[in-house]
């Protein structure tokens, strides 16, 4: 048994353990899952000293409340996210993209993220968790991952393999954009829709509805006509790209999306744009601005390119 180790006392809204995700298995119907936004995760692991790869706690809205026992031990959160430290008698108010050191009885209080969805706990060190399929990413609706595919829960232990030797305290001055628009591309079958409904996919907004998870982001506005199917034989999905249903109101597959679906595609959203989307909570405005293939993949080099910046520079 682990001499390191959390103690949950309070597991938060959809905790889980999380890290880049899985390759390669769309083929027999497992989705990639991972970190919802991985630029937030892999700074939180490099504010650790953690190797960017590492298994992390990912929360929504509220957090986990934790408590502690071992050695001096790093810690960091990422996101829009409203925490306190307790050392002692003492209640300290942290803050995010830094570094702090934990020790022997202290807890962390992750309270809610603010005006986002999700968080980022980092701890710096091994966490001593099964992985599957080469990951630890938990996808809940289907058990998968780590954890036998569930939520952290209330009293149970988070365990550490090892410690990290550098307890350097490190920060970033890290700001989470908004963004206007969801630059997207044209899906598979963007000519099943009217005229007028592409004109209200690109010219009207769209709300957030807050029947959207990990899964898929459901929007309610106005509706999409489709003037050949609302069916289609089922057909690959991809992270990001937008269905279409019977009711016209758009869904964004995400990062424990289905691998296969039969609902018509409008569009996809840019990769470099995900991280932004996924961030928007029910009630957010979203609208459409379309790009060609070219360009999305000109913003992804820019959006890889910047995200090795600003890591370089913590």
């Amino acid at each position: 048994m682990s001499d390191n180790y959390f103690e949950i006392i309070r597991p938060g809204i959809n905790t889980t353990f999380q890290d880049k995700g899985r390759d390669h298995l769309y083929h027999i119907g497992i989705p990639f899952s991972g970190a919802m936004d991985n630029r937030n995760y892999l700074i939180a692991n490099k504010l650790v000293n953690n190797n960017l790869d590492s298994a992390i706690i990912e929360f929504a809205y509220q957090g986990p409340h934790l408590k502690y026992t071992g050695g001096k031990i790093n810690f960091a959160i990422t996101g829009d996210v409203i925490f306190t430290i307790k050392k002692d008698d003492t209640e300290i108010e942290g803050k995010c993209y830094e570094s702090y050191q934990i020790e022997n009885g202290n807890e962390i209080n992750i309270i809610s993220t603010s005006k986002s969805v999700y968080g980022y706990l980092a701890l710096g060190g091994e966490l001593d968790i099964k992985l599957q399929w080469n990951s630890c990413s938990i996808n809940t609706k289907a058990n998968i991952g780590s954890n036998d595919g569930k939520k952290l829960d209330t009293g149970q232990r988070v365990n550490l393999k090892k410690i990290n030797s550098n307890k350097d305290i490190k920060k970033t001055s890290y700001i989470n954009t908004k963004i206007e628009n969801i630059r997207v591309i044209k899906g598979t079958n963007f000519d099943y829709f009217s005229e007028e409904g592409k004109k209200i996919f690109y010219e009207k907004e769209f709300i957030v509805s807050k029947l959207s998870d990990r899964m898929g982001m459901r929007l309610e506005g106005p509706k999409i006509e489709n003037i050949i199917n609302t069916n289609i034989k089922s057909e690959g999905l991809i992270k990001g790209v937008i269905q279409v249903p019977a009711d016209g109101n758009p869904i964004i597959m995400l990062s424990d999306h289905g691998t296969v679906g039969g609902y018509p595609k409008i569009g996809a959203v840019v990769s470099a744009d995900y991280d932004r989307l996924v961030q928007m909570a029910p009630g957010s405005k979203i609208k459409f601005k379309e790009i060609n293939l070219s360009d999305a993949e000109t913003l992804f080099k820019l959006y890889e390119m910047e995200t090795q910046n600003l890591l370089s520079q913590i």
